[in-house]
């Protein structure tokens, strides 16, 4: 069993940034999960890889990448959560309607899988989510992708009813805990 530090990734560490997401593009069901294919990526020059790094990198404003790494520097997973505020518009055209994370990017190396990288990456993704007032956090799924489909729901996102059919994907969402106030509001709300 691994132990995991969750942590933002930092600006410069860009190379392992592609090394990583390189690596999530060879993943069998990559054309299910990623909007890019390996060779897209592969061709991105450095500086796209420096920029993708430094916007989500910690001090960022609209982005956050977290890397799940073990004891001895591997970087086991990532996740990244984006700020979606409300009266935007989100990457499908549609306007966002309150404050809320989109979760992108998802992926946890094989050999890390059951061993509790997504528990541990999700847990920092929704807790950062929560400390700037998003009222939930979404994300979309393939439907034939079986195994991020069980995943989520385990971490607790359940299907919003939003479908993409042409993809094939459905939008799964968390809400916000509620305070302990007992007024039914989430936190930080007035």
């Amino acid at each position: 069993m691994y132990t995991y530090m969750v942590r933002a990734v930092r600006a410069d560490e860009w190379a392992s940034v592609k090394a990583l997401r390189l690596l999530a593009l060879r993943d069998p069901v990559a054309d299910l999960a990623f909007y890019e294919t390996y060779d897209e990526a592969a061709a991105r020059p450095d500086d796209s890889w420096r920029e993708r790094a430094a916007g989500g990198a910690e001090g960022a404003s609209g982005a956050r990448q977290f890397i799940a790494e073990t004891a001895d520097g591997e970087w086991a997973g990532t996740v990244t959560v984006l700020v979606e505020a409300a009266g935007s518009v989100d990457w499908a055209g549609a306007a966002v309607e309150r404050l809320q994370g989109g979760v992108v990017g998802v992926f946890v190396r094989a050999e890390h899988r059951g061993a509790g990288a997504i528990e541990a990456l999700f847990g920092a993704a929704l807790e950062w989510a929560w400390s700037w007032g998003a009222e939930r956090v979404r994300l979309v799924v393939h439907e034939d992708n079986g195994r991020a489909l069980a995943c989520y729901r385990r971490l607790g996102f359940s299907p919003t009813g939003v479908v993409f059919a042409e993809q094939r994907e459905m939008e799964m969402a968390v809400e916000r805990p509620e305070a302990g106030g007992g007024d039914g509001r989430p936190a930080g709300d007035s």
